[in-house]
Formats: C-alpha cells, sequence, structure tokens
C-alpha cells in the first residue's frame, strides 16, 4: 500500500486522532533533535519546590506513591494526561506481588485487574515447529484501570499531578535541580528538586538504546475463536510468532493475547537499529499490520482500541543510555534496561519499581545523589542482547529470507527439550548462567554451524564479539556480593 492508502485505512479503522498521534511520533523519530535551552541551575542551599519530580506519566507512575509513602514530596509533570495506558500488558500471576508487597494493592485487588488467564503460551516460527510454555505472559492486566487506580492512589498520598507540561530543558546544582517546563499555548513554568526521574520513554533526548520496536497493533474483536495455529485460543497466549520470512530486510513478529471475552491484544512489531528508522514507520508497520493479519488470525476484526509505540532495546554491545547528570535518573523505557526479548516494560517496571524507590529514598535521607541506575538489570541481557541486534540485521538477499526463521527454531527447538522450566527461565530473564550455557550446547548438538551463520547474518565484528565473550563471562561467573 502506498502512504496515502494507510493513511487512510489507519484513518478509517482508528479515527482521526489515531493518525495525527501516529504521524507525530514518527516525525520525532526523524526530526533533528532540538538543542535544549539554557536553564540556570539552582545554586547550594536552594529550598527545591519537590523530593522528585517525576518527568512523564505513564507505567514508571509506579514510583510516585512509593516514593510518596517514604515520605517525599513527590510531583508528576507529563506533557499530555498522566495514567493514560497506550499499550496493554501481560505478565505471569507471581511477578505482580510487587503490587501488594509495595501495600499499593490488596491481593484481592489485584486479581480484580487481571482480565483473562490463559494455560500455555506459544512460540512458533514460520517453516518450523511450535513451542509451548507454561507460567510466561499468562495474565492479561487492565492497563488502564492499573493506571487510573495507580494515580488514585499517588493522589491519596500527596502527590500532585501537573499535566500539560512538557520537560524542555534542565539546570543541574550541587543540590538540586531546576526543570523548565512548557505548557500550552507557548507559556512556561520551572520548578526546583532534588531529583527527577525521566519517564519520558523513547522521547527523552536520553534514550540513546541502539535498537528500536517500532510496535503497532491494539484490542481487536471478531477473530474466529478456535485452536488452529490462525484462530485465537482463549487459553493460549502467542508469546512470539511468525508469518513470513525476511521482506524489506525486516523480519516482522506478531504477538497476541486473550483479553475479556471475545477479545484479543495483537501486536505486529520488528527489531530496527535506532539510526535505520526510516520515515513513516509505524504508519507503515499499521498498513502491514492491517494487510497481513488474516494471515496469523482469521475472522473479521474490528479495532477497539489501538495501541503502539517505539520500545527501546538495547543490545549490550554499545554504551548504555545515562542521564546528564548524577540527580537525574533514568527509569522505564528511557533507561532501556529491560529484556531486549520478551519481558519489555512492564514486566521490568514490576522488577524495579519498590527497589528503586528505596533506593532514592536512601540516598536522600543523606542528601546524596541516588545510584546511576535503579532499573532491574540482570548479567543475562548482555548476552540475550546480541540475539536482538542479529534480529536486526537480516540478510537482504531473497534466497536468505528463511534464515532468520531458521536459526530461531533451532534455538527454540533446544529451549523446550530442556524442559518448561529452563525454558520459561529463559523468556522471564532468571535462567542461570550454568543453564544457559547448555542452552547453547543443545543448539550446537542440533545445528554445529549455528554461531558460524549467526555472527555471520548479524555481521559482528570483533569489537561486538569481544563484547558479547564479556557478558558472557558475567553470566558464568557473577560478581562477588558486597562484604
Amino acid at each position: 500500500m502506498g502512504i496515502d492508502e494507510i493513511k487512510a485505512r489507519v484513518r478509517e479503522a482508528g479515527g482521526p486522532e489515531l493518525l495525527e498521534r501516529l504521524e507525530r511520533l514518527d516525525a520525532e523519530r526523524v526530526r533533528p533533535p532540538m538543542e535544549a535551552p539554557s536553564v540556570r541551575a539552582p545554586g547550594r542551599g536552594t529550598r527545591p519546590d519537590f523530593d522528585v519530580v517525576l518527568a512523564g506519566g505513564g507505567l514508571s507512575l509506579l514510583y510516585a506513591p512509593v516514593l510518596a509513602g517514604l515520605g517525599l514530596k513527590v510531583g508528576v509533570f507529563e506533557r499530555s494526561r498522566a495514567a493514560v495506558a497506550h499499550r496493554e500488558w501481560n505478565i505471569s500471576g507471581p511477578e505482580l506481588a510487587p503490587l501488594t508487597v509495595s501495600g499499593l494493592f490488596r491481593p484481592e485487588e489485584v486479581g480484580s485487574l487481571i482480565v483473562a488467564r490463559y494455560e500455555d503460551g506459544v512460540c512458533r516460527w514460520h517453516g518450523g515447529g511450535e513451542y509451548p510454555v507454561r507460567g510466561v505472559l499468562d495474565h492479561a492486566v487492565d492497563a488502564g484501570r492499573l493506571l487510573r487506580d495507580i494515580r488514585q492512589r499517588a493522589e491519596q498520598r500527596g502527590v500532585t499531578f501537573h499535566d500539560g507540561h512538557a520537560l524542555v530543558g534542565v539546570g543541574e546544582g550541587p543540590q538540586a535541580v531546576r526543570l523548565l517546563f512548557e505548557r500550552p499555548g507557548g507559556r512556561r513554568a520551572e520548578v526546583t528538586a532534588r531529583v527527577v526521574l525521566d519517564a519520558r520513554g523513547i522521547s527523552s533526548p536520553h534514550a540513546t538504546a541502539d535498537l528500536l520496536c517500532p510496535t503497532v497493533g491494539g484490542v481487536l474483536s471478531g477473530l474466529k475463536e478456535g485452536t488452529a495455529p490462525d484462530e485465537l485460543n482463549p487459553q493460549r497466549g502467542d508469546i512470539l510468532v511468525t508469518t513470513e520470512g525476511v521482506e524489506e530486510g525486516r523480519q516482522h513478529i506478531w504477538e497476541g493475547f486473550p483479553g475479556r471475552p471475545g477479545e484479543a491484544t495483537v501486536y505486529l512489531f520488528y527489531y530496527a537499529q535506532a539510526r535505520r528508522i526510516r520515515e513513516h514507520a509505524l504508519l507503515r508497520l499499521y498498513g502491514r499490520f492491517f494487510e497481513r493479519l488474516g494471515r496469523y488470525k482469521r475472522g473479521e476484526p474490528r479495532l477497539l482500541r489501538p495501541t503502539f509505540g517505539y520500545i527501546p532495546g538495547w543490545s549490550r554491545l554499545v554504551p548504555p543510555p545515562r542521564a546528564p547528570g548524577r540527580r537525574v535518573v533514568l527509569v522505564g523505557d528511557a533507561a532501556a534496561r529491560h529484556s531486549p526479548l520478551t519481558y519489555c516494560g512492564f514486566g521490568a517496571m514490576m522488577r524495579s519499581f519498590l527497589p528503586g524507590s528505596r533506593a532514592i529514598a536512601a540516598a536522600l535521607a543523606y542528601d546524596h545523589a541516588p545510584p546511576e541506575s535503579i532499573v532491574h538489570d540482570t548479567p543475562l541481557h548482555s548476552v540475550t542482547g546480541a540475539l536482538a541486534l542479529f534480529m536486526a540485521l537480516p540478510s537482504h538477499a531473497p534466497e536468505r529470507r528463511d534464515d532468520v526463521n531458521q536459526l530461531l527454531d533451532t534455538a527454540f527447538a533446544a529451549l523446550h527439550e530442556l524442559g518448561n522450566d529452563t525454558y520459561a527461565a529463559l523468556l522471564k530473564d532468571q535462567m542461570p548462567g550454568t543453564d544457559f550455557v547448555r542452552f547453547l550446547q543443545h543448539i550446537a548438538r542440533k545445528r554445529p554451524q549455528v554461531y558460524r551463520d549467526a555472527l555471520t547474518l548479524a555481521g559482528f565484528g570483533p569489537l561486538a564479539l569481544a563484547r558479547w565473550l564479556g557478558g558472557l563471562s558475567r553470566v558464568l561467573i557473577p560478581l562477588p556480593a558486597s562484604p
């Protein structure tokens, strides 16, 4: 489809507002970075307006009520409206525990947020086998209600919300930062804080992860229910599924999971190097979504609520995203410390918001700057990140269009043969180093040339290979605990 035809299709499915938001996000991706205005740094002894300012009101909003509960004065500043969901989320049941451990929700309240549970999930590669796994991404969560409840709990704890405030400049002093916000109509406002949490996601100028996943889809009705691969099975989620080989230099991947009765959330995405994202990337991907959806799931689909965005994925083979100073801390997608494979924003946030909030409160109790990173990470990411890079750089040669699927099919067949616990542990970033090596050995036995092929496909140079081997050593020999 041509771009004008795609725009018409998007407008028909989601209305003019969806088209406008997609065009804005796409324009931000290809627009040259704007120089931030100069902001006067607050001097020593400045009495700040807030202890913590949270810039951005998505899932990172979880930090706000926890920090307030730890006795800090917190303000949330969002360029549109905080606590509005733009994605749907699923996770395994036990990983929702931080919602209750934090004191934000009672167990029965967490249970009421679950809109669907299913028996298992599946990874399926075009031309290969089907590999089910239990205990991974098998609970669908009402994202909109979760965020609304978090905002309500934050307000009850004294957090103030400032919608319609876009952060445009920061000036950091020895004890505080001054923040410049732009408001509708060109008005500006300044506030000071001891710490700012940059939760602006991929819109942050500091979100410099080398990989991006353009992702589109939404909540759909009208999909044909059944147990065939191209039907919606209410008892099964699709974790990673492909329906064709590499096309236009990209390996497109589907994800789908049941929601409320008769509904499902379906995504289409691909991995790409951030510097190679082309014009109208999200719009073009939505065009493909509508055009190819029938190959993935049959029926007469109707888009109930669109979900879309650019999800970062850091390969760990280049330096990480970093904040410009000690009192600016990256969280959520801006930090990109989450898994570059399956455990993106939601799973990472469940692991990060409670210990991260405690680390900030502990630092501020002694008037120290917080740690450089408060976001959960694991040594396993340093080796799985290379797989994401490999998927972002498939061969453009027509005769090699199935190489990615073949390699992934080999890997997941080996993973499935190692048993459900090992399979689930890798997808949840919980696999120990010894099991990871066992996994690599099992792959090599099934396909001896697999690593040579992978290195060739991804175009790994000596430096990237050395960094990957260094990451593997950290997985095998974890750093000793501090005394």
